[in-house]
């Protein structure tokens, strides 16, 4: 081999800078274990209060750390020696190099937020009442629901299907006073059009950067946020981030802050008594009683009139009966003089605003009124009831004052110590501040600080001729934690239109460890079983393999951290794996040798010719598993994504590692007179005298195998599969008990509830996976709570008890009962989920048979390839669609499925074209052999590297499958059905239909003709 000194240096550079990558990994990791140490011991209680404040101290002290200089590997024996000659880092900088966990290892919330672009349509417009206009919207919506487009371009296909002489740039649409200079009544729909898409861009691009500056404050570690495409929809990612809820609402708040006067009680309490009475009346009209026949407790107009405000509050609290008879609307009470206008339970919100908000009752107000808006305030926490304000709007409904003046904006105290919002506004805001100010100190009035239509605080104005110089306050009954998010929201500022979550994967801390511990067992398994198999069968060199197979692992994680990639548990299953197929290369390399050594060559000579004899198969294998790889890469989201990395990583550190670090350890042992032989005294000569007919088989073969095809071809039309809520749409929630649960009682009890469930056991009998459609269109995180707070409803009786909802949705207890991790995905993420997955599927198979085409220059080859592979997966579906009501773990069709598929088709490629490259070498050696007999050496001289690269790949995924994570057993379950049946199709069914095809007519011999021409050229 030429240039060692190059490689050498190379390998010890490669290694040297992965250790380095890794020592900011440990030093993060001890850090922030000092971080959670201190929290615990400021905060050790374990109450609610005390988690949240714990949390916020841990945050704390690692920002304190951002700007320190750390000595990466101070305090951390293994990596310190390596600590020579580098430079003092901050922890910022450290947490910047380490290496990133995902969600599922780390616990916290991956979201994809699909940005309104209806809602920025309506903004252009300036909320356009055109028929036409508003139709085009709700028909885009329609088109949506099964199409690939953007939700632009579905509202332009809509508007253009529709629109009869309306046009786009009409003053009733886009040509409105707002639009003025920019698009005119004169201008053609396809030029409106493109000012449009740039505005909905313009708007998006906003979104983003609102939403990475309210990110960037959140606190968590490692946070990644990108847009998808131009689909309105951003990916965020916060691992670690361990208030949920928290997060949803920092990421969906929209920012609407808006400043408004209010009303006063005893302004509009008679108009909300007013319509009780009404609905008294109402009732009491439904039951007209007989002639002669008493009524009791009647209350006339003329008594609801006098009745005082206080008189009633005081009734409803004396005597409960009356709240259905007297009180329907269900008035809890009142303000005292102030700006709150009635106090309601907060179950009643919706009947209520219905009520008092008809065209009816509102024709009932007085004039200089009609332009009122009722408004609720903000929930306190853990109470029942809401208070109701109601502010004085205009013919627009702007409000003078808005969000858009703030320049700054802070967590502090208010003057009874409770958390709350400090804001600067600008020099324009101050001075509408200062006179609004002015007009509530000389009216005696209140101001509504209004976010999002939610009224946080209404205070009086004390200070005569106003407030000057911009200042103003926000307090109410938030936590700490609201306080700090609200002061970040309203700093970053607003979203130009609504966010709402469509996908979602929630995964709690102790999950994430768990995650890690069964990840790491398994991985060590696998490991320890590869290096012990590879000594016994190849003796020595064996060693040699294991030394390269250790350095291709170091190299993996540190490439992964060099480049920012993200670990996660679907990852560390792609680096198990790659240890399975890794020693692929080694395994061709040293049968190569072995054959050789057989026909007599010195031990020198051998060891040149087999390298050089395998790197063609090498290659080949290896280009066709990644194409497949980098397909998943470019498909896939998420953890798949991660899962694709670690493959395509794993794959190029493996070529590197075989073909140049084991040759350098090979051929310094030889230099040195040692004695290799390739194999020990168990396994020399084994395979060596194998004559298996396979082309003689291959009709029993073909019989099999269309029964297979036939059975899960019938299987998939009648039972069909299990198809996920990536594929469908719905929420699942991985929920964990004390002891094992019915599966049948607790499906019941859910079905009760949410009318349909799917529930099924995942890993430990105590586990179960529950999945719904209930509310599957619905992507608020209003519905969201309600889905959840109807599941712990249904649960309840299974649980501990005691457990509260908080704890359900945390995890509770030493064995984390509760809750684990959730996921979300709208119906029409779904869809393009499934449509990418296909696209996915086809593309690999149309990719490596086009490569196929160009690399063995016949048709033939390509055709017995994709046979093979369009074998496999059906059957591997197949078996899907017949084992999976039966099987103890989920076999749900989802991503991960997806990505099991993509991996056996680069699998099952990769045994195909060993073979057909030794078919090939064989054809040009051997050119008085007749074609069968060249295709049955062939398939028997590669049968011992089948075998073993076969047996090591099982054993590591069967390493995984008892013991790692019991989220991918479906997943790891396809992939052994796939080695298995890869296995035996590369034998009996790429090579033999690439073999009826190829010995027609003159076929064989123009095979043989055009693989010497080859050789002559090369």
């Amino acid at each position: 081999m030429q240039n060692k000194g190059i490689i050498k240096l190379f390998a010890i550079l490669f290694g040297l800078v992965s250790i380095y990558q890794l020592s900011f990994t440990f030093k993060a990791n001890q850090i922030e274990s000092e971080a959670e140490a201190y929290a615990v011991s400021q905060y050790p209680d374990t109450e609610a209060d005390y988690q949240e404040k714990r949390g916020i101290a841990e945050i704390n002290y690692l920002d304190s750390l951002k700007t320190s200089k750390i000595k990466v590997g101070d305090n951390f024996e293994p990596i310190s020696v390596y600590n020579l000659g580098v430079s003092d880092y901050t922890y910022a900088e450290v947490e910047e190099n380490a290496m990133n966990l995902g969600l599922d290892l780390k616990g916290g919330i991956n979201v994809t937020l699909q940005i309104s672009v209806k809602d920025i349509l309506k903004g252009l417009s300036s909320y356009s009442k055109d028929p036409i206009f508003n139709k085009a919207l709700n028909d885009a919506e329609e088109l949506q629901k099964d199409a690939q487009e953007s939700y632009l371009e579905s509202f332009f296909r809509a508007f253009d299907a529709i629109k009869g002489d309306t046009r786009l740039a009409s003053p009733d649409i886009f040509a409105n006073r707002e639009m003025i200079g920019t698009i005119d009544m004169d201008m053609s729909d396809d030029a409106v059009k493109g000012i449009i898409e740039t505005k909905v861009d313009e708007s998006i691009v906003s979104a983003f950067e609102v939403l990475r500056k309210r990110i960037d404050k959140f606190g968590v570690t490692s946070p990644n946020i990108q847009r998808l495409g131009n689909s309105g929809r951003i990916l965020l990612e916060l691992p670690g981030a361990k208030d949920i809820e928290r997060v949803k609402d920092l990421v969906t708040t929209t920012a609407q802050l808006e400043f408004w006067e209010t009303y006063k009680t005893e302004e509009v309490a008679p108009y909300i008594l007013q319509i009780n009475q009404s609905l008294i009346e109402a009732a009491q009209a439904k039951e007209t009683p007989e002639e002669g026949d008493e009524v009791d407790d009647v209350v006339s107009e003329e008594q609801s009139e006098t009745n005082s405000i206080d008189e009633l509050t005081g009734q409803i609290e004396s005597d409960s009966t009356n709240v259905a008879e007297q009180n329907p609307l269900g008035i809890q009470g009142f303000g005292n003089g102030g700006p709150v206008v009635g106090i309601f339970l907060v179950k009643d919100k919706e009947k209520v605003m219905a009520e008092i908000n008809t065209p009816k009752n509102r024709a009932s107000l007085p004039a200089e009124m009609r332009y009122l808006r009722f408004v609720w305030g903000i929930q306190e926490k853990d109470s029942e009831f809401v208070e109701l304000y109601a502010i004085k709007t205009n013919r627009e409904g702007q409000p003078e004052l808005s969000g858009s003046v703030i320049t700054d904006a802070r967590q502090e105290y208010d003057q009874i110590s409770r958390p709350a919002v400090s804001m600067q506004m600008n020099a324009k805001g101050a001075k509408i501040w200062e006179e609004m100010t002015k007009v509530a100190n000389a009216t005696n009035g209140n101001i509504a600080i209004v976010l999002d239509n939610l009224v946080y605080s209404a205070p009086g104005v004390t200070q005569a001729g106003g407030i000057s110089g911009g200042n103003s306050q926000i307090s109410g009954s938030f936590s700490l934690a609201e306080a700090v998010d609200l002061a970040n929201v309203l700093r970053a500022g607003k979203l130009p239109a609504s966010a709402e979550i469509v996908q979602a994967d929630e995964v709690g801390p102790s999950l994430g460890q768990e995650a890690i511990d069964s990840g790491m067992k398994s991985f060590l398994i696998a490991l320890t079983f590869v290096l012990l198999w590879m000594i016994f069968y190849y003796g020595k060199s064996g060693i040699f393999a294991d030394i390269a197979l250790l350095l291709n692992i170091l190299l993996i994680f540190g490439v992964l951290a060099s480049l920012g990639a993200v670990l996660t548990l679907p990852g560390i299953a792609g680096i198990v794996l790659t240890i399975g197929i890794s020693v692929d290369a080694n395994v061709l390399i040293f049968e190569r040798i072995r054959e050789e050594l057989a026909k007599g060559k010195s031990q020198k000579d051998s060891i040149k010719d087999g390298f050089s004899n395998a790197l063609s198969s090498i290659l080949d294998a290896n280009i066709t598993t990644g194409l497949t790889a980098l397909i998943l890469f470019l498909f896939g989201t998420g953890p798949i994504k991660g899962f694709a990395t670690t493959l395509i990583i794993g794959i190029l550190t493996s070529l590197f590692t075989a073909i140049f670090i084991t040759r350098l350890l090979i051929d310094w042992y030889s230099n040195r007179g040692g004695k290799l032989d390739f194999s020990t005294s168990m396994t020399k000569g084994l395979f060596k005298n194998v004559n298996i007919n396979f082309l003689k088989k291959r009709k029993v073969a073909y019989v099999i195998s269309g029964v297979l095809i036939l059975a899960s071809l019938g299987s998939l039309f009648t039972t069909g599969l299990d198809e996920g809520i990536d594929f469908v749409g719905g929420r699942t929630y991985q929920v964990r008990f004390e002891q094992e649960v019915s599966i049948e009682e607790v499906k019941g009890d859910l079905n009760a509830v949410f009318n349909s469930a799917e529930v099924k056991t995942i890993g430990a009998p105590n586990q179960l996976k529950i999945s719904t459609k209930y509310m599957v269109e619905e992507n608020s995180t209003e519905a969201d709570e309600e889905v959840q707070s109807k599941l712990f409803e249904a649960l309840q009786k299974y649980l501990p008890a005691g457990m509260t909802y908080a704890d359900f949705l945390e995890g509770s207890g030493n064995a984390k009962i509760g809750k684990m991790s959730s996921s979300k995905v709208s119906p029409t993420i779904a869809d393009d989920i499934k449509k990418s997955s296909i696209w996915a599927v086809l593309g690999s198979l149309v990719v490596v048979f086009l490569y196929i085409l160009i690399r063995f220059k016949k048709w033939q080859f390509s055709l017995g390839a994709v046979a093979a592979v369009f074998h496999d997966v059906l059957i591997v579906l197949g078996i899907f669609s017949i084992t999976w009501k039966y099987m103890p773990f989920s076999m749900e069709i989802d991503q991960a499925f997806i990505a099991a598929i993509l991996t056996v088709i680069g699998y099952s490629l990769n045994d195909t074209v060993v073979v057909f490259d030794r078919i090939r070498e064989f054809l040009n050696e051997h050119t008085s052999w007749e074609f069968d007999k060249t295709i049955n050496q062939s398939l028997n001289s590669t049968l011992s590297r089948t075998l073993n690269t076969s047996v090591t790949t099982l054993v590591v995924l069967l390493a995984m499958f008892t013991f790692g994570a019991d989220s991918l057993r479906g997943l790891l379950f396809a992939l052994i059905v796939g080695v298995l049946v890869g296995t035996y199709s590369s034998l009996f069914i790429a090579t033999p239909v690439m073999y009826d095809t190829a010995k027609k007519g003159d076929a064989a011999e123009s095979l043989k003709k055009k693989v010497k021409e080859d050789e002559e050229e090369a």
